[in-house]
C-alpha cells in the first residue's frame, strides 16, 4: 500500500515537472522568438521571460534534489548537497523576486491614484522595478553568506574541532532559517499590498463610473480584474509553496521513502508549474500563441490517425 502511494506521488511529481517545464519553456520561446525577430519586448514581457527561465532552473534543482535524496542517496555527498542548495537558493530567489516585480509593475501601470508620489513612481516604473531587483540581491548575498558559514562549520566539525563548533553551527542554522523566512515574507507582503492597492483603485474607478452613468464593463475595469486575478493566483500558490518549504525545513525525519516529504514537494511545485499556465492565460499574446499551438497539435494528431 505504501509503495503504491509513493508510486502515485512520484508520478504526480514527474507530471508537474513536465508541465511546468513546458509552460515556462513556452513563455521563453514565444518572447524569445519575438525578440530575435526584432520586435521590441515590453518591460512586462521581459520580466515574464526572466521569471520563466528562473522557474525552469528551480524545477530542475527540485528534481535533482528528489533524485539524490530518494532514488540515489549515495550520490548526495556533502559537496553535491552544497551545490544543489546554492542552486536552489539562487533560482528560488530570482523566481520569487521576478514575480514580485511583475506584481509591482502591474500596480504602477494599471492603478490610478492622484497622489503625487505615486504618479512619480508610475512615470519611473521601469526604474522602480530595476531598483527592486537590485535591492533584492542583498538578501541573496546574505543567504549565500550564511550558507557558506554552515558549510565551513560542518567541515570544521568533520575535522574534529567540536568544542565550539556545535553552538556556532546551531547559530548558523537558525540564521539560515531566519533569512529564509524574511526573504519570503517581504515579497509576499509587497505583492499583497499591490493587490490591495489595485483593489482600491478598481473600487474608485467603479464608483466614478457609476456617478457618471457609464457601465462597469469598460476596458480599465477588465484590465484591473485580470491583473488582480494574476496577483491572487500568485499569492495563493506562493503561500502554499512557502508553507511546504517551512514544513520541509522543520522536518527532522529522513526524506527516504517519506510520503509526507514528497507530498510537500508536490504542493510546492504548484508554484512553479501551475502558476505559469495562469500567467500564459492572462497574457493576450501568450494565450493566442498557446491556443494556436494546441490547434495545430490537434490537426497534426488527426492527420496521424
Amino acid at each position: 500500500m505504501i509503495s503504491l502511494l509513493l508510486s502515485i506521488l512520484f508520478i504526480l511529481l514527474i507530471a508537474e515537472f513536465v508541465l511546468g517545464n513546458f509552460a515556462n519553456i513556452f513563455i521563453t520561446l514565444v518572447n524569445g522568438i519575438d525578440w530575435v525577430k526584432g520586435k521590441k519586448l515590453s518591460c512586462a514581457d521581459g520580466i515574464l521571460t526572466a521569471l520563466a527561465v528562473s522557474r525552469i532552473g528551480l524545477l530542475w534543482v527540485i528534481l535533482l534534489n528528489w533524485y539524490a535524496t530518494v532514488l540515489n542517496p549515495g550520490f548526495y555527498s556533502s559537496g553535491v548537497r552544497t551545490i544543489v542548495y546554492i542552486a536552489w537558493v539562487a533560482s528560488n530567489h530570482f523566481s520569487l523576486w521576478f514575480a514580485v516585480s511583475l506584481s509591482i509593475l502591474y500596480l504602477l501601470k494599471i492603478a490610478n491614484f492622484s497622489n503625487l508620489y505615486f504618479l512619480h513612481l508610475k512615470r519611473k516604473a521601469k526604474r522602480v522595478v530595476l531598483m527592486l531587483l537590485l535591492g533584492s540581491l542583498v538578501f541573496l548575498a546574505c543567504h549565500v553568506a550564511v550558507l557558506s558559514l554552515e558549510v565551513k562549520t560542518g567541515m570544521i566539525e568533520y575535522e574534529g574541532n567540536i568544542t565550539w563548533v556545535t553552538s556556532l553551527r546551531h547559530i548558523a542554522h537558525l540564521s539560515d532559517e531566519m533569512i529564509f523566512t524574511i526573504v519570503h515574507i517581504i515579497p509576499f507582503t509587497l505583492s499583497l499590498m499591490a493587490l490591495l492597492l489595485l483593489l482600491f483603485s478598481m473600487w474608485k474607478h467603479l464608483k466614478k463610473m457609476q456617478l457618471s452613468g457609464i457601465g462597469s464593463q469598460d476596458v480599465s475595469t477588465k484590465v484591473h480584474v485580470r491583473a488582480m486575478q494574476t496577483l491572487i493566483s500568485f499569492l495563493l500558490f506562493f503561500f502554499i509553496y512557502f508553507v511546504t518549504q517551512i514544513i520541509s525545513m522543520w522536518s527532522f525525519t529522513t526524506p527516504q521513502n517519506n510520503s509526507g516529504e514528497i507530498l510537500c514537494w508536490i504542493f510546492g511545485n504548484l508554484y512553479s508549474s501551475c502558476h505559469s499556465f495562469i500567467l500564459i492565460w492572462g497574457n493576450k499574446k501568450l494565450r493566442e500563441a498557446i491556443l494556436s499551438f494546441l490547434w495545430q497539435l490537434k490537426c497534426w494528431l488527426k492527420k496521424r490517425k
